[in-house]
């Protein structure tokens, strides 16, 4: 496998003007130590493939030199517009975590687009943040680190924890959010556990899944009225914001074919950097909840991230 590495850094004083190669860049909180582009947003560096790079090159007719582009760092060896959001590199001591893949173009702004009237950075460029400061030159190793995201699922049935049946809905969760990820190319790990109606076991679980930084938590089963549905009493105080706007219109949604849909009191929130949804016990109804959750799921990543994707 090709080594991934830094094959130039650059840096610009003014925006819409091409970046100067450099002998090292300096990395900070806010970005590129004395670059136009640094600053407290979610675009702080900007990276280009050399493999893009050859490919304009080649149709354009014309040599491209490192900085171009207004790229902080040109590489080689990856592709970097195949990567996903929130995957990392790290250089060095610095580590960066992809925010934005490609851009709005702003031809009458780039100095390359006037000349050549094209550019390859709005489709192949990538934006990243910086987590850890440090130095970055030339020839430098890139480590890849791709994101996984963590879902937990948590299914609540005493029949099904004595074994008496079968539990298919938490099965069913973990199938419909792997056909998620995998259709985005995005890699993802469970964690699944089998409880009983127990709010003290589930209150414990949450706990437990909260500490280790879980993407999104799943809980499915006691969301009704019954004496042992109690899943929202506990799950609600974890809640630091709650998302009524999705459970409202699923319960809309569905309740207007199926009026028993609108008895679920389930909700959605956030605690920490942790989604909570919490979904009924039949697979019918995680089939419709999981179906409009997902359509909404990558935004929400975005934003709880602070990324402005707009």
């Amino acid at each position: 496998m090709e080594k991934i590495k830094v094959l130039s850094v650059n840096i610009s004083e003014k925006k819409g003007t091409i970046k100067i190669p450099v002998n090292e860049i300096s990395m900070t909180n806010i970005g590129v130590e004395g670059d136009a582009h640094s600053g407290k947003w979610h675009r702080q560096v900007s990276m280009l493939a050399q493999e893009s790079i050859e490919k304009f090159s080649k149709q354009s007719d014309r040599k491209i030199n490192f900085g171009e582009f207004a790229e902080n760092i040109t590489t080689q060896g990856i592709e970097l517009h195949t990567c996903n959001i929130f995957d990392r590199f790290k250089i060095g001591e610095v580590l960066l975590e992809l925010t934005q893949i490609g851009k709005e173009c702003h031809g009458t702004n780039c100095a390359i687009y006037k000349e050549v009237g094209n550019c390859v950075m709005p489709k192949e460029g990538i934006f990243c943040r910086a987590l850890k400061n440090g130095v970055i030159k030339a020839e430098d190793e890139i480590i890849y680190i791709p994101k996984v995201y963590k879902i937990a699922i948590i299914t609540l049935s005493d029949r099904a924890s004595k074994g008496e049946y079968a539990d298919k809905s938490g099965p069913k969760i973990q199938n419909l959010i792997s056909n998620f990820f995998t259709e985005k190319k995005q890699l993802v790990e469970f964690d699944y556990s089998l409880i009983p109606d127990d709010a003290e076991l589930l209150s414990a679980k949450i706990n437990e899944l909260i500490s280790k930084k879980v993407d999104v938590i799943f809980t499915t089963g006691g969301t009704g009225i019954g004496s042992r549905d109690f899943t929202i009493d506990v799950v609600k105080p974890f809640i630091e914001k709650e998302i009524p706007g999705i459970m409202d219109f699923i319960r809309f949604k569905y309740g207007s074919e199926n009026p028993n849909a609108l008895i679920s009191n389930a909700v959605a929130g956030v605690k920490g950097k942790t989604m909570i949804f919490t979904l009924p016990g039949s697979v019918k109804a995680i089939n419709e909840y999981i179906f409009e959750i997902t359509k909404v799921l990558n935004h929400l990543f975005l934003m709880l991230n602070d990324i402005d994707s707009h």
